[in-house]
């Protein structure tokens, strides 16, 4: 992976002069992050704009309840919303980022942020760009949470997250904080499928014995 020529990667970043690009490379904290690690937390105030490289990070909130929901995954070429909102307000995080796989991430000081920001229309540019699409996303999440039905978006959420094999791997409990239900909630549905024959469920691993029909369920509502 070449490392050095990292803003090549994102769109928008790619279409920066020369001498911005360097500017990025000089300043930036390469970090190499194992799957697992909590990158930012609640409470915490970020140093710099993280800009992901490789790998896949899960942004989720807790609420008072005690209730997860995942708000949304930062993947290669993304940069993380929720820092840049954080920078341009001076807050600190509301919500957790964890390193669903091994990372690597460009990390700028808020200095350099602050600056490109100031000085770079092509830069501020892709910020507001990517801010205003994760902001849409958001959106879709708040509807689907308060409107949408939950027996659709959990075999949404299944065909979504299956690998090849046909297989999602997580628990209950994950699946549920996927969406923002509870336990409970989720077991019961995933027991209709399966008496369905749409899936089979195993520890911590739902295999999907008919993608299609879940696929078709998900898209009547």
């Amino acid at each position: 992976m070449d490392i050095e020529n990292w803003p090549d990667r994102f769109v928008g970043l790619s279409r920066l002069s020369p001498e911005l690009k360097r500017k990025l490379n000089q300043s930036a904290r390469i970090r190499r992050i194992k799957a697992g690690t909590r990158i930012f937390g609640a409470g915490e105030e970020p140093q710099g704009m993280l800009f992901l490289i490789e790998g896949t990070v899960r942004v989720h909130q807790q609420g008072d309840n005690g209730r997860d929901i995942v708000l949304y995954r930062v993947t290669g070429g993304e940069s993380c919303v929720m820092t840049t909102a954080c920078l341009f307000t001076h807050h600190t995080y509301m919500a957790e980022g964890i390193a669903e796989t091994d990372v690597v991430a460009a990390e700028i000081p808020r200095a350099t942020f602050d600056a490109l920001v100031s000085d770079s229309p092509q830069f501020r540019d892709f910020v507001l760009w990517a801010y205003s699409n994760r902001i849409v996303d958001l959106f879709r999440l708040i509807d689907d949470v308060v409107f949408g039905r939950m027996d659709l978006r959990i075999a949404e959420r299944l065909v979504q997250l299956a690998d090849e094999n046909g297989e999602a791997r997580l628990t209950h409990q994950e699946l549920a904080a996927e969406l923002g239900t509870a336990r409970e909630v989720v077991s019961r549905q995933l027991h209709e499928f399966q008496r369905r024959g749409w899936i089979e469920q195993g520890r911590g691993r739902v295999r999907l014995l008919d993608a299609d029909a879940l696929a078709a369920f998900a898209a009547s509502g």
